[in-house]
């Protein structure tokens, strides 16, 4: 025997009845993003396993607004995800002006991120402070990199997912994107899956202070362009590489080579480069997204001489390596590899 109750959306209210496990909504997407999460929540309020079924008619048109509330409740299903439903809400609808009473505008158009970093900057220069300066980090590889429409095929949902992409910052994020795609549409095609790895290496970059990533297909190598950049860092790095990088160019125009080997996987290889570069950074005591990087705190107790100013490296062509020779040759080369030998026994 089974206890059925047909009601309406009165028991959103707060109805208690803890042996409920199965929510059936007919006509979801009438209501609002948080309707539906409080409807959600009068199941699974004990130890039994619940179910929630949001439904609506076959073949009616709903809304484009209406498909992102309810692809925002299937999104977040996890327990305690009310403030993250409670921001998603607030990004559909739109959001006011919060340092004044008049209440007007909607960030739709800019995205929920992009708002808060603006009103974050207005804050600070209302203070008199000044904004953290980020460094955003271009990308251009030959590589085919998007969500085809043989894929996702709704035009409004491909661009939602792409404004989410684009927000990919680590590893995790990029993992939990791929579940999700390979949840909702399917096993992700090839330039999907260059699409997600793209926007990881833009994100790893970014967050070590490169601001350009770019393939040479001619001579087989990927550039990043850092400015100022710590190689003593970037020698501990070279050994995981077996001495394939190397500083190409002078002065602005400097950038790291690495040479990529025949079929190597470059954009993994770039997203393991960049996460123990982060760590090393960590272990320093570094915060490299918020500002620049700070120098060697050993350069600045040692008295300077020419042999260690940071100008050497860019006239020279060369990171200094830990182990084994990691300098493209130049008529300088031998020169700087004598004064990097002193620097070490110095």
């Amino acid at each position: 025997e089974i206890d059925i109750l047909v009601c309406t959306t009165i028991i959103e209210t707060g109805v208690d009845i803890p042996n409920a496990n199965t929510l059936i909504v007919d006509g979801a997407e009438r209501l609002g993003l948080s309707q539906l999460h409080q409807l959600r929540g009068r199941v699974g309020r004990s130890a039994r396993r619940a179910y929630a079924y949001f439904t609506y008619r076959p073949g009616k048109v709903i809304s484009e607004i209406a498909e992102k509330r309810l692809g925002a409740i299937r999104e977040y299903a996890e327990f305690g995800a009310g403030f993250r439903i409670a921001l998603r809400d607030m990004e559909i609808r739109g959001t006011g002006n919060l340092l004044g009473a008049e209440q007007h505008g909607h960030m739709e158009s800019v995205g929920y991120e992009l708002y808060i970093k603006l009103l974050n900057d207005a804050v600070l220069e209302e203070r008199g402070e000044k904004p953290p300066e980020r460094r955003e980090c271009s990308v251009t590889v030959a590589v085919s990199a998007y969500l085809p429409d043989s894929y996702v095929r709704e035009s409004a949902q491909r661009m939602a997912l792409y404004k989410r992409i684009a927000l990919i910052r680590n590893r995790e994020d990029m993992e939990d994107m791929i579940d999700e795609l390979s949840d909702r549409y399917g096993d992700l095609p090839k330039p999907a899956v260059s699409l997600l790895h793209i926007a990881l290496a833009r994100a790893l970059g970014e967050a070590c202070g490169i601001t350009a990533i770019r393939e040479d297909e001619a001579a087989h190598a990927v550039y990043f362009t850092q400015p100022q950049p710590d190689l003593d860092t970037w020698s501990e790095i070279a050994d995981l590489v077996k001495g394939r990088l190397r500083l190409a160019g002078a002065g602005s125009e400097a950038a790291i080579k690495l040479q990529l080997r025949q079929g190597e996987d470059m954009l993994g290889i770039l997203h393991k480069i960049f996460e123990k570069y982060l760590a090393l950074r960590h272990e320093q005591g570094y915060n490299i997204r918020s500002a620049p990087l700070p120098p060697n705190p050993s350069q600045e107790e040692e008295a300077p001489s020419p042999p260690r100013q940071r100008k050497d490296i860019h006239e020279n062509h060369a990171i200094p390596p830990r182990r084994g020779p990691l300098i493209d040759h130049h008529p300088a080369s031998g020169h700087f590899a004598r004064l990097l030998r002193l620097r070490r026994q110095g």
